[in-house]
């Protein structure tokens, strides 16, 4: 064989090999894991696991087809997140996305070989989840919410919104490992603006409506309901009980304004769960976790529905209906 020929013939061989492996990776089925801290219920009802399996058909990926998904929901119970971790480590999937913090530490503790695609943090670095935004290292990646950067804000909407308020209520999760932080921010905004600060602990429903119930009948109380994935699953109960007791209320997410809460001001964390799907195809076509910078919120959205506002006897100032990125009438 001459010299141009043998070039050829390398060049075939080296141009084969790819391509084998191209067709082999598109005739192979995927088993991703879905890990939802809360109920099966509120991850659809939110419509973010339906989110999840739209973003994944968006590029190329099909239940039934070319993509299983595992999916474990631990209903909120912290208790059952690690023998779920385990199963999905069992089930030897290639990916794991989670849904809500202490799913995200679970799954941390039970592989560290396993990509993990987290759907919302408030601070991935803080939280020891990556080393750094754009550099996570590790075998996690994913989205940040950012939500210790919200509180100042929301202080201030309501203290425009409510007349004569003199104290915000804040409920937080004792087992949600972020809200600490989120709670000593909203604290400071508030003392900043002359409002006293009364912390609300709750981590099972019927805390919530302990809770909920010592602020009722005590007027001048406003209520900021902390980002968490149990809040989430407990959305229908904590936006019929704030009406109940007549307490305003601002959360992280639209979805409790459309369920009947009066505002929300936040990044769209279920917008998050289609995003996710980018990741997942990113890592099965090699991309190391690790390597993959986690990304911010690039817009923080304010709500407010105007049907509670009437309820509750509030008018909502025209300065704050203008800067609402969506009023529900």
């Amino acid at each position: 064989m001459n010299r141009r020929g043998l070039l050829m013939a390398f060049g075939a061989a080296a141009l084969a090999e790819p391509l084998a492996a191209f067709s082999q990776q598109q005739g192979r089925t995927w088993r991703i894991g879905f890990f939802y801290f809360g109920s099966r219920q509120s991850a659809m009802d939110t419509g973010r696991y339906g989110l999840f399996l739209e973003g994944m058909r968006e590029l190329g990926y099909v239940e039934g087809k070319n993509l299983v998904v595992e999916a474990r929901f631990a209903d909120g119970v912290q208790q059952r997140l690690p023998a779920l971790a385990d199963e999905l480590v069992r089930a030897r999937v290639e990916v794991i996305v989670t849904g809500g913090g202490p799913a995200t530490i679970a799954a941390r503790a039970a592989t560290k070989t396993i990509p993990i695609v987290i759907t919302a943090s408030p601070d991935p670095v803080r939280e020891g989840l990556a080393a750094s935004l754009a550099r996570p290292g590790g075998n996690i990646t994913g989205l940040s919410g950012i939500t210790t950067d919200v509180g100042p804000k929301q202080v201030e909407l309501l203290v425009e919104t409510v007349r004569n308020l003199s104290r915000i209520a804040v409920l937080l999760n004792p087992s949600n490992p972020a809200h600490p932080a989120d709670a000593a921010s909203l604290r400071a905004a508030a003392q900043k603006a002359g409002k006293q600060v009364q912390v609300v602990r709750a981590g099972t429903p019927e805390e919530i409506e302990r809770g909920l119930a010592t602020l009722a009948g005590s007027r001048g109380d406003a209520l900021i309901v902390l980002g968490d994935t149990f809040f989430v699953q407990q959305m229908r109960q904590l936006s019929t009980l704030t009406l109940k007791h007549r307490l305003p209320a601002i959360f992280q997410i639209p979805e409790f304004v459309l369920a009947g809460g009066l505002m929300s001001y936040g990044a769209n964390v279920t917008g998050n769960y289609r995003h996710v799907a980018t990741y997942v195809d990113k890592i099965i076509k090699g991309a190391k976790p690790g390597d993959l910078p986690i990304e911010q919120p690039m817009k923080l959205e304010l709500v407010v529905n105007m049907k509670t506002a009437k309820a509750l006897g509030i008018k909502i100032p025209q300065s704050v209906l203008l800067r609402a990125d969506r009023v529900i009438e």
